[in-house]
């Protein structure tokens, strides 16, 4: 990897963050707040949110086992997608390689930053290579994007080959691991200490059911954390996200039976998938999601929104013509959807 300070931005290194008012007296004891030109009345709501949510982080610290220090907490995901752009690419003349097919921020956001997208196609089983993602480099190349398990694909990527990426890459690796929860491979992020140019993404939106609150997190070295926080909006993740992420986590028992249930309905889903005449093929998954080809996706969206059962058609994405992307559902929506496929005609 070269030196952080080669792979960031030079006013990015050089920037003095904004000092909050609540930044100024961390780590002492305060009773009265006359600092922030706020509204003394209106309690809680009245008051700015921790800048750094050091509760919040603490709590995702003993659970995600990563040291508190090593996260970022973002106003979801695409907060984490976007600062490594802001952080680390020059626009105009730094790029980022990622697969293709993949989750489309990266691209939507390398694109508001003025980025160059470099794309390399995955196999017809849904791989890469380390040889190929490294020849799609150059020397302006700061970042490759990976998402394991990928979206829209569902499959895990070959873990030797993202090992390799990470130790021969001299620049940044983001792993998105946004539906890790769903997969038997052992979390990238628990062997941050190992590698330095390592960025693994996470989400509370899929297992955690709270996308609605909007809290994604990336972790990595305390340095590039360090980084990332000079940039990002002083009061990023609102009070009541933080309250709401807080008490999401003192159930993690529910995690695991919604996680458990929804793996089994993957399975009687993706089996009646793979009997119905209007599948061609059913894709492997570890995710909450799979994808199957149908006999005319087009056609059979259309047919299922006029019934007001809404899956997500990919088949303008590179190797998913004709795909059709499923979420497991609750057993009851997930009948339904079967239900409405076997009338088709």
């Amino acid at each position: 990897m070269k030196p952080l300070e080669q792979l960031t931005r030079k006013n990015i290194w050089n920037l003095a963050p904004y000092s909050s008012a609540r930044n100024e007296y961390a780590g002492r004891e305060a009773r009265v707040f006359l600092d922030a030109n706020e509204n003394p009345y209106n309690q809680p709501f009245n008051r700015y949110p921790d800048p750094l949510q050091l509760e919040l982080k603490d709590a995702l610290s003993r659970l995600k086992r990563v040291p508190a220090e090593c996260i970022f907490l973002g106003n979801g995901s695409d907060e984490a997608i976007d600062l490594p752009y802001r952080c680390f690419c020059e626009p105009g003349v730094d790029n980022v390689v990622a697969i293709e097919p993949t989750y489309g921020m990266y691209k939507v956001c390398a694109d508001i930053n003025n980025v160059e997208y470099r794309t390399v196609l995955l196999d017809d089983n849904f791989q890469t290579t380390a040889e190929k993602l490294l020849a799609a480099t150059d020397d302006h190349t700061k970042i490759i994007w990976l998402c394991t398990p990928n979206n829209p694909t569902g499959n895990c990527l070959n873990r030797f080959e993202i090992i390799k990426v990470i130790e021969q890459f001299q620049g940044l690796v983001i792993v998105d691991e946004a539906y890790s929860e769903f997969s038997s491979q052992q979390p990238l992020r628990t062997e941050l200490g190992q590698y330095p140019n390592l960025i693994v993404l996470n989400t509370m939106s899929k297992a955690w059911g709270c996308a609605a609150i909007r809290l994604g997190m990336a972790f990595a070295t305390k340095e590039i954390i360090d980084i990332f926080n000079k940039v990002k909006y002083p009061y990023n993740v609102n009070l009541l996200t933080q309250q709401q992420a807080l008490e999401a986590l003192k159930r993690p028992i529910d995690v695991e039976e919604w996680v458990k249930v929804l793996l089994q309905e993957r399975t009687r889903m993706m089996d009646a998938f793979a009997i119905l005449p209007i599948c061609e093929k059913v894709y492997h998954t570890d995710a909450n999601f799979f994808l199957a080809k149908m006999t005319d996706a087009n056609s059979i969206y259309n047919y299922l929104v006029d019934r007001g059962i809404i899956v997500r058609n990919r088949s303008r994405i590179q190797l998913c013509n004709n795909c059709l992307r499923i979420t497991i559902g609750t057993k009851t929506e997930n009948s339904e959807l079967i239900a409405a496929l076997r009338q088709y005609l």
